[in-house]
């Protein structure tokens, strides 16, 4: 059996009691002692941390990086404007989906956040269809990923930086927590407002206890994450959707963009 791999956040699961479980190839967090409904519950009512160190995060440079993404999505991202995020879909020569991901513009780069069990497959896809168009580098091994979900998340996270507040949804930038430069954007996949932050991994751990020790805050694992995209209506690569599906088969007619369709 091959060895999974573990989030920078690993040994701070097994301090606070969460069981873990192989998922995409890694070692997980499925629940805390608080137990899946309560950690549901508690998102709903409060807010939740959640880690999704495990996702992959892509950054693409160059002037026609935007032009060269477009051709392998069908959404528009020349117009997405800087310091916003746009969900969208690689999709195969048949329009079958080969991951969702979330693609943001940092202004001088984009950054995508890819599926977990995809991201490879996503990097080697990139490399192979616009790897001469733009410059591309894998952040897999470099950053990790939290992400505060709750209605409380906007209080919480604005404890360490006030201008988050004032973000709308989808809104994407670089923002100072603990003095570390972050990328947050105020999205997730729970349904519920909150904001996804990519941390570099050696400060992930400190950012993950400074967000816990918050009164609103308790960790959530993989198990209210499933329920609650569920009860969002939130589709799940893998589950809801794969290569034999098409953004028209999976309802995702929505994220394509109105020239496109």
């Amino acid at each position: 059996m091959t060895d999974l791999a573990k989030t920078p956040l690993h040994a701070l699961h097994l301090e606070l009691g969460a069981r873990m479980v192989p998922f995409a190839g890694y070692d997980m967090p499925v629940q805390y002692p608080l137990g899946v409904l309560k950690e549901h519950l508690h998102t709903r009512e409060q807010a939740g941390l959640f880690d999704v160190s495990h996702m992959g995060q892509i950054i693409l440079r160059g002037e026609h990086a935007a032009r060269a993404l477009e051709s392998l999505v069908p959404v528009d991202i020349i117009d997405l404007p800087a310091g916003m995020q746009r969900y969208a879909l690689f999709t195969d020569e048949n329009g079958g989906i080969l991951d969702d991901l979330m693609v943001a513009n940092a202004g001088d780069h984009l950054v995508l956040v890819v599926n977990a069990a995809c991201k490879e497959q996503d990097l080697a896809h990139l490399q192979a269809h616009i790897g001469e168009q733009c410059e591309i580098e894998s952040l897999f091994e470099s950053r990790a990923l939290l992400a505060l979900q709750g209605p409380a998340a906007a209080e919480v996270l604005g404890r360490l930086a006030p201008e988050v507040k004032t973000m709308t949804f989808m809104q994407f930038g670089r923002v100072r927590l603990e003095g570390v430069e972050c990328y947050v954007s105020r999205s997730g996949y729970t349904g519920e407002d909150g904001y996804e932050i990519s941390v570099p991994v050696a400060q992930a751990e400190a950012l993950a206890r400074t967000l816990l020790a918050q009164p609103e805050v308790q960790p959530i694992g993989l198990g209210a994450r499933d329920s609650l995209r569920l009860e969002a209506g939130l589709c799940l690569y893998g589950h809801d959707m794969n290569t034999d599906t098409t953004p028209v088969d999976a309802s995702l007619t929505w994220a394509i963009s109105k020239a496109r369709r």
